[in-house]
């Protein structure tokens, strides 16, 4: 079986010309000119070796193979056209796998999570947590929420927050014994360790602090957990501003001092760029951006158009 296909501008042509029995109507259809068409017709013609119109002095019919062939071309668009609005259609909704940190997964994204889905609930967020950068060309992501100085090379990047980092502890810690009301008096508290780039040993140079030992107390290999043992007492933790975020706001944790240290890296949305054009992967980067430049806002649902 000869399986070598006509060109497909051959055909969409020759189902115009068929359907409206005239060259002249296919033209302004498809937006060409009459002498285009015209040469659609010939080649297709020539390509099968058989004659789909007889022209006539003042119109246009089709021969007996041109009756016989357009139905089923005209299926056969009709099908292209259905799925490639399908397509467009599942672009716009269905999954859409997210990959991040489990840190900020767990303290950010998924308590606010409900808001995304309030204003899109036809699509389905998958979100997968891992340390290790997703590679796009391998892994079926369709966008990342990266912590570093937004380079990567070959992706897209968008600013979404940066990051400040100072001492956080329970409300309850405050109020004990020993006292907890200057920097030096964390020579006397338990110091929660994560493996963040500012550690106690740069926040307490940074702040003029001595007489502390900045390598005691236990560590943790996720800056969540690091900030779930402060909210239960265990001791004070070097936060990331926008993991503590909530919990400052929610009253577990408080800031026993106000100093705090910029810190260099900040959270990015990375995709290849063309990934950002895509309906879904549009509407969650705006979504994201929206919660981003408004922290106070509570998590969960909203009765309001957010």
């Amino acid at each position: 079986m000869d399986r070598r296909m006509p060109p497909l501008n051959a055909l969409r042509v020759f189902e115009a010309a068929a359907r409206h029995l005239s060259f002249t109507k296919a033209a302004a259809e498809l937006n060409v000119t009459q002498a285009a068409v015209s040469h659609q017709i010939k080649a297709l013609e020539a390509h099968l070796g058989l004659a789909l119109f007889r022209r006539l002095p003042r119109a246009l019919r089709l021969t007996e193979a041109g009756q016989v062939y357009l139905p089923t071309i005209h299926d056969a668009l009709e099908r292209i056209a259905r799925a490639t609005a399908d397509l467009g259609r599942d672009d716009a909704t269905g999954p859409l796998k997210v990959s991040t940190l489990p840190s900020f997964a767990a303290r950010w994204l998924v308590m606010r999570l409900q808001r995304f889905q309030h204003l899109h609930p036809d699509i389905d967020v998958l979100l997968t947590t891992t340390r290790d950068l997703v590679d796009f060309s391998r892994d079926d992501i369709d966008v990342a929420i990266r912590f570093g100085l937004g380079h990567w090379p070959g992706l897209a990047s968008r600013f979404v927050l940066r990051e400040e980092v100072f001492p956080v502890c329970s409300p309850a810690l405050m109020e004990g014994t020993p006292s907890l009301r200057r920097p030096e008096d964390l020579a006397h508290q338990t110091l929660l360790h994560d493996d963040y780039l500012v550690t106690w040993d740069a926040w307490l140079a940074i702040a003029g602090v001595t007489g502390v030992d900045a390598q005691r107390g236990p560590r943790f290999t996720d800056s969540a957990l690091v900030l779930q043992a402060a909210v239960n007492g265990q001791g004070v933790a070097l936060a990331r501003g926008v993991l503590a975020a909530d919990d400052l706001d929610a009253g577990r944790l408080v800031r026993p001092f106000a100093f705090s240290v910029p810190g260099d890296f900040a959270y990015f949305l990375v995709a290849p760029d063309r990934s950002f054009q895509r309906p879904k992967v549009a509407a969650f980067s705006a979504w994201v951006l929206t919660e981003a430049c408004a922290p106070d806002a509570p998590p969960g649902p909203s009765s309001s158009s957010q």
